[in-house]
């Protein structure tokens, strides 16, 4: 965890230094806020295993001309993702009006300008960090094609590819149909990938054994 925040505080810095524009530096060199920092420590990081292509409080504008900030942007080779962290209490509970309506509005901006939205609720990172890495993975699969090993076929590496775009654990049948092969084929190729310990069984019953993303 050291090594983390040894890290993330590098990462910061560096956005800082190579800032030009004085209103995202000021509000970088306030620090990140709570759940930004929970989410790459519990969920992104872990998943991901870098913060390469990540921009906090990225300024953007509106159709208004006004300034926005994003919690979080993802832009690896120009490409333009939005993770946003809401917490339970100043975006659910007691919020008001105005802002509930600004925050939509802010989300149709986005959308409009072509920015691939993530909203991340807190309270799933805290409560379901397993569950939010697997939309991560989905999220950056829409924009990169992360590396597989080398010594993997075609339909190895295209099952760590489907496992990848994946909001849930999936059946070795799901996978053949995918691959077009047969459902013992699938199941051969599921035990190789979790023999190199890049897929894991969730679900060990045997005619509903499911498997997910170590």
């Amino acid at each position: 965890m050291i090594r983390f925040e040894t890290m993330m505080d590098e990462w910061v810095s560096k956005q800082i230094a190579e800032e030009a524009n004085p209103r995202r530096r000021e509000i970088l060199q306030k620090g990140l806020g709570h759940g930004t920092k929970e989410f790459l420590r519990t969920v992104w990081y872990p998943a991901v295993g870098n913060l390469k292509h990540l921009y906090p409080e990225w300024e953007v504008r509106d159709y208004g001309n006004r300034y926005r900030y994003l919690d979080l942007a993802y832009m690896p080779g120009g490409a333009k993702g939005c993770i946003e962290i809401h917490g339970y209490k100043s975006h659910a509970r007691d919020i008001e009006a105005w802002r509930f309506k600004d925050l939509c509005m802010k989300q149709a901006y986005l959308t409009l300008d072509d920015w691939v939205f993530l909203p991340i609720a807190y309270l799933s990172i805290t409560d379901e960090p397993e569950a939010c890495k697997q939309l991560v993975l989905s999220f950056v699969g829409k924009f990169v094609s992360m590396p597989t090993h080398r010594s993997l076929s075609w339909a190895e590496a295209e099952t760590m590819r489907y496992a990848r775009g994946m909001l849930r654990p999936f059946t070795s049948g799901e996978l053949a149909s995918h691959l077009q092969r047969s459902d013992r084929q699938a199941r051969r190729i599921l035990d190789k990938l979790i023999g190199m310990n890049l897929l894991r069984v969730v679900n060990n019953q045997h005619r509903y054994r499911t498997y997910q993303l170590e």
